[in-house]
This record gives structure tokens, sequence and C-alpha cells, in this order.
């Protein structure tokens, strides 16, 4: 027996806060009658949401993260025979496809995470999830106050309004200096138009976090690993 908004977020239809609230809104039915919050269900009872079934995965949610290495593509396709990041991850017979939570452009490295789970991938990068991303850059130019209060208050550029939810100035290598830079969204190029709206020309650019998740110190590029079952509710439970 599972608790009603365990068994609707196994199930797939989102984390156990907002199953919760599925509930309490009263569009769950159990055995045709409206579910209590806190009910325990079985395989064996009939619950529906929106008219529709609710079954048990048979397949186990999996996340993995890769540290991606530079000169690698984020797609599954390509022409000119470069290497891709899903040839970095274990092969599963018979199960689903692994999808990429997100991308990295050719020339960055870093954390990138992969799921079975097509309802967890989505919630992951729907923008009203808001999950913050944080980057190292390394960045030649001159910084100063107004530049990192333009970056932060935000940038028109193309039409669209670029930001950092943070940015911190870091280590300064002769002409190039470090910085942790956070942001909510995952916008093409998004962080080196940025620094080059300010005169800043971005050199090195590496991912360390997503949401919850940090890029361990000890996973060597071109490597994976899985998250643990404990992260991976962490991930479903991020920002509701």
């Amino acid at each position: 027996m599972l608790r009603l908004q365990k068994f609707l977020a196994q199930a797939g239809l989102g984390s156990r806060r907002s199953c919760e609230k599925l509930i309490k809104d009263n569009k769950v039915y159990v055995n045709g009658k409206v579910a209590i919050l806190g009910a325990k269900v079985s395989e064996t009872d009939e619950v529906t949401f929106e008219g529709e079934r609710v079954l048990l995965k048979t397949t186990d949610l999996k996340v993995i993260m890769l540290n991606k290495p530079r000169g690698v593509l984020s797609s599954k396709k390509d022409d000119k025979k470069i290497k891709l990041v899903f040839d970095f991850l274990p092969k599963v017979e018979n199960e689903p496809d692994w999808i990429a939570v997100g991308r990295l452009d050719i020339n960055t490295s870093g954390l990138m995470l992969f799921t079975n789970d097509g309802t967890l991938a989505h919630q992951l990068m729907h923008p009203s999830f808001e999950i913050d991303r944080e980057y190292l850059v390394r960045a030649r130019g001159h910084f100063n106050e107004q530049k990192k209060k333009n970056m932060l208050s935000g940038v028109k550029i193309e039409n669209e309004v670029y930001q950092f939810s943070d940015i911190v100035p870091g280590e300064k290598q002769s002409s190039n200096q470090w910085f942790s830079v956070c942001m909510l969204t995952g916008k093409n190029r998004e962080i080196r138009k940025l620094f080059e709206s300010q005169d800043l020309e971005v050199s090195r650019l590496k991912r360390v976090r997503i949401g919850p998740i940090f890029l361990p110190s000890t996973l060597r590029e071109g490597s994976c690993m899985n998250l643990t079952e404990s992260q991976i509710q962490e991930l479903q439970n991020y920002g509701k």
C-alpha cells in the first residue's frame, strides 16, 4: 500500500507536493470517488486523473549526470561525425532512451542531467519551475560594479532580456577573471551574450549546478554517474 500522493508521483504526475495539490483540488478519484489526501492505495485500486486511469510505471525512474567535455555536441545526430554527449552514456537494452534535461553548447563543459522519464524531463526544463543553474566563467576584459548591476538588472539583446540572478567575481589571472554566475533560464548562448554586451569575452564556461544537484569534483570529464534516490526526490520537489 502507498499513500496516494506517492502513488501519483511514482506514476509520473509530478512531484509529491504537486500531486498533493491535485488531490486537494479534487482532480483525483479512487474507485470512482473523490480522493482524500493521505489515503492509501494499491495497484488493484482504480486511480483516475482527468478521466484517465493512473498506472504505476514498470520502468524505474533513473537520472544520471555527465561531466560534459568541451568539443562535444548535446544533440543526438550530427552529420559532421563530432562526438555526442549520448556517446558517453550507458547503453540499457529494452528501456526508454535517455532524455537530456537541457543542453550545453559545444564549447561549454560541465554538468548535464539525463533521465528515462519524460514527465520529469518536462518538469525540469519548463520555465515555470524556475530551476536555477550555476556556472563558472572565465572572461577577459575590465569588470566593474556598473557592469555587474547591468547584468543583474537585465540587458536587452536582440529583442530579448538576458540577466543573471547572481554574479560573484572571483580570482583574477592577468587579463582574465573568474566569475560564478547563476540564472533561471537557458537561452542559447545567454551567458556569452551577456558578458559580450559588457565588453567582456568569455574564454571558459562550465556548468557546476542544476537546482540542488552539484557536479562532484571527483567526476572526471566524459564520465557519468547515477543520482541517488534522495537526489532524484530533491529534483522532483525543487522549486515547488
